[in-house]
């Protein structure tokens, strides 16, 4: 399976959730809340990735005290942000999350522009659906159906 067909099975229509890297984190801890998701990504131009900002980050943050609900978004983000392509293989994409310890990869088109979000529970759910397509396959020829 490929990424394209993964962005694909999400449901609705492909909203990527994005802030500023100037905003607060406030907004970002709004925007995951409400959305319940797991992280946004940050883009000054709106169309090209300039980091991510995960519950991780934020918990990591708050783990070293202090009052982080007022500081930039561009203090806490990860700034070096992986990203994968339509045509990029599920279990390659699973495997850079994986080794790379994160849950959320923008989808970019060559020039660099944003195409969507896949995070590892998208692919983990993609990856399961292809080995029971498998897995009927091989018990229908098993079967002789």
């Amino acid at each position: 399976m490929i990424v394209k067909q993964i962005l694909a099975m999400k449901a609705g229509p492909q909203q990527i959730v994005m802030v500023r890297p100037d905003d607060r984190v406030a907004k970002a801890v709004e925007l995951l809340a409400a959305r319940r998701i797991g992280a946004v990504v940050v883009s000054a131009d709106g169309a090209t990735p300039d980091g991510i900002l995960s519950e991780r980050d934020i918990v990591r943050e708050v783990a070293n005290g202090g009052e982080i609900l007022s500081r930039s978004i561009s203090d806490l983000m990860t700034s070096k942000v992986s990203t994968c392509r339509l045509g990029d293989d599920a279990l390659q994409v699973l495997e850079r999350m994986t080794e790379g310890r994160f849950r959320h990869m923008p989808v970019v088109d060559e020039s660099g522009k944003m195409l969507g979000v896949v995070s590892i529970g998208d692919v983990v759910f993609a990856r399961l659906k292809e080995l029971g397509l498998e897995k009927e396959a091989l018990t229908g020829m098993i079967m002789g159906a």
